[in-house]
């Protein structure tokens, strides 16, 4: 059986956590952040999850994260 291919780009943004949840950077960090008050651009910092309807999805483009 020929391996799948991994999709490049989805490998650079989404990660794969211990449990098999996925992991993202939040949007909303790169520019016009003057307005943003501290508090909100801290939380953008954290990773985020991918909702549980969207995993099977993100799952088939990196099947060996």
């Amino acid at each position: 059986m020929p391996k799948i291919k991994t999709n490049r780009g989805a490998a650079k943004r989404f990660k794969l956590t211990g449990t098999g949840k996925i992991k993202k950077k939040k949007a909303g960090l790169r520019h016009i952040l003057t307005k943003q008050s501290s508090g909100v651009k801290r939380g953008l910092r954290k990773a985020g999850l991918i909702s549980k309807a969207d995993a099977p999805q993100i799952k088939r483009l990196i099947p060996y994260a």
